[in-house]
Formats: structure tokens, sequence, C-alpha cells
């Protein structure tokens, strides 16, 4: 009877809040933002037909009545983006990328690690720094988007810092997990100070889902 009494409080407030908030900013866009959430979930999962259908149904609902306010939400993220990235390499060389899908798979066999730049409507980010390969003693990576999808592989021999800010989504190290609206992270490897090599990583992303697993 209590889990019953329980389960029924919280579908409760979960209504009442989606009622709030559709209230607030329309009901095709709460809609819009929960399913893409649950798309990236299943994408994480593994059920890839039935991520990218509910990726595709929840981008339907969100451009539905709100589209300048998408135009207005990739705008200013791309400028921001931007901004950010010659701010942080200060006038270094990097790669800058920009599209509306990438797919960065780079964790099954050893890769070049330079500074990098890269801004994505949808982004799906497989990086194992472990298999990095590097004559530079720092590089900084900025990757940011409006939906996210990463994964990340820290090996003990790097000096890594990580800093991340996912709107609405979650945040894993290891076994420590946070779901929510605003994760922010800021994380340092314990040797980051004294590595010989460093990487600073700046990830952020309005919808996101960003897995860190330290070896």
């Amino acid at each position: 009877m209590g889990n019953r009494n329980r389960n029924t409080a919280i579908v409760l407030i979960a209504a009442g809040v989606f009622l709030l908030l559709g209230s607030m900013i329309g009901f095709s866009t709460v809609a819009g933002i929960l399913i893409v959430w649950l798309a990236v979930h299943k994408l994480r999962t593994g059920e890839q037909k039935s991520g990218y259908l509910l990726l595709v149904l929840g981008l339907l609902f969100l451009v539905n009545g709100n589209l300048s306010v998408l135009m207005f939400i990739l705008l200013f993220s791309l400028g921001y983006f931007i901004l950010k990235s010659k701010q942080v390499h200060r006038g270094e060389n990097y790669l800058q990328k920009h599209n509306l899908l990438e797919s960065i798979r780079w964790n099954t066999e050893p890769w070049e690690l330079k500074n990098l730049s890269v801004w994505s409507v949808i982004g799906e980010i497989r990086m194992d720094l472990s298999l990095a390969v590097t004559n530079e003693p720092e590089t900084t990576i900025v990757l940011q988007g409006i939906i996210g999808d990463i994964d990340l592989i820290v090996p003990e021999d790097i000096g890594v810092s990580v800093e991340s800010m996912i709107w609405i989504g979650q945040t894993s190290v290891n076994q420590d997990r946070e779901s929510g609206l605003c994760n922010k992270l800021q994380w340092k490897s314990p040797n980051y100070d004294t590595s010989e090599q460093r990487v600073n990583l700046l990830i952020s992303c309005v919808i996101g889902d960003l897995d860190m697993k330290v070896l």
C-alpha cells in the first residue's frame, strides 16, 4: 500500500509540473523536451531504432509553434560557440567544426589529439583518451551543441580537466550519476597539476547525456 501511495503521489506531482510548465511555455514544447530526453536515453542503451524515432518525434513537437524560439537557440548557441572557441584557444592553431549532425567515434583505434572545437545540433561523441596520440603538452577540446550524447574514457596517465554544463539531461562519473536540470560538473584528475600531458575538455549541451569513466 505504501509503494502504491508513493507512486500515486509522484504521478500527481509530475502531472502538476507538466501542467504548470505547459501553461508557461506551451504543452508541445514540454512534450518535445521530454520525448527528446527519452530518445537520448534510448540511444545510450542501444535501442537505436526507437531512439531515433523518438528523437524525430520530439523535434517535431519542438518545432510546432516554436520555430522562432528554436532559431534563437540555434543562432545564440552557434555564436557563443565561436566566441568561446576563440577565447579558449587564444589564437593557437585549432580545428573548428560545426555541423547539423556530428558523429565522432574515437574509441576503437589510436587517434591524433589536437586542439579542437566542435558544435552540432545533434552530436554523438565517443572519445577514449587512452588511445590518444599527441606531442603537445596541453590540449583543449570544446564540445558544444543542442542535443549531445557524450562518452569519455579517461586514463590515469594523462592529466584531465573537465568542465561541463548539461541544461537538461544527466551527467555520470563512474557510478556517480546526477539527472535533472542544470547539471554542472567541474572535475580534475588527481595528477592534473603534475602531469606532463594535459587535456582540457569544455562541454556544453542544451539537452544531453555525459558519461565519463575514469580508469
